[in-house]
């Protein structure tokens, strides 16, 4: 008898406690789904600015009957290079070799040597991107038979990205406001964000622009660099 007891207070126990679990899933996925309930939208944040600074290469190729020969005339004319860079105002720090090579150069009638070209490459950066125009004169006038470039960029460039991303967000926001009002609900905080990167587009012309560079022949127009941001931010909805 106290064994049939025991048993059936154990089904009881059992039994109340299905019951009183039921519903409990549905709470929960109540509960979740007013968490996940939101508004997501992108917002695009873009910024202008003129460039500030400027990387510019400068080459010198000479060609000699020897290899010996055509590095040797090399190493003097890159040296003249280097030391014209200096007078134009690049720090030392701000001059770097890209690259020394020496190759054979063969006669047009056959696989016939008939000299050999050397090439030093120097990579100078411009702080002042105002005297980019005198600093490639000068590079040139040194004896410089190359040159690629200018590359601007922004030196300040983690303030404008932070910029770009306060106007993505302002974005966002706009857009998810006007998508709540459409809806006919309020919106509410920020639930998740994710960046989607940022991008520095090429220069362009700068419409108002003075001559970047009044006392060189060589003009050097800065126009403005675009730096863009975008964000994905996911909205609460009440």
């Amino acid at each position: 008898m106290t064994l049939l007891r025991i048993a059936a207070v154990a089904l009881l126990a059992f039994a109340a406690a299905a019951v009183s679990g039921v519903g409990r899933p549905e709470e929960a996925t109540s509960a979740a789904a007013d968490t996940t309930r939101g508004i997501t939208v992108t917002g695009t944040g873009k910024v202008d600015a003129r460039p500030s600074r400027a990387e510019i290469s400068f080459g010198v190729v000479t060609d000699g009957r020897t290899a010996r020969g055509a590095l040797a005339a090399n190493a003097a004319q890159a040296q003249r290079v280097i030391a014209a860079l200096r007078s134009a105002g690049v720090e030392e720090r701000d001059i770097q070799t890209q690259q020394v090579s020496i190759n054979p150069v063969f006669d047009e009638s056959g696989p016939q040597v008939s000299g050999y070209q050397a090439r030093n490459t120097v990579l100078a950066r411009v702080r002042d991107l105002g005297r980019a125009g005198a600093v490639i004169d000068s590079a040139v006038e040194a004896g410089a038979n190359e040159v690629y470039g200018p590359n601007m960029s922004v030196a300040d460039r983690a303030a404008l990205e932070r910029s770009a991303l306060e106007a993505a967000m302002a974005d966002a926001r706009a857009k998810a406001e006007a998508i709540a009002a459409a809806g006919d609900v309020s919106l509410g905080r920020v639930l998740t964000v994710v960046e989607g990167g940022g991008v520095v587009a090429p220069p362009i012309p700068y419409a108002a622009a003075e001559r970047a560079v009044a006392d060189s022949s060589t003009p050097i127009s800065p126009g403005t660099q675009e730096t863009q941001a975008l964000v994905t931010v996911t909205y609460a909805v009440r």
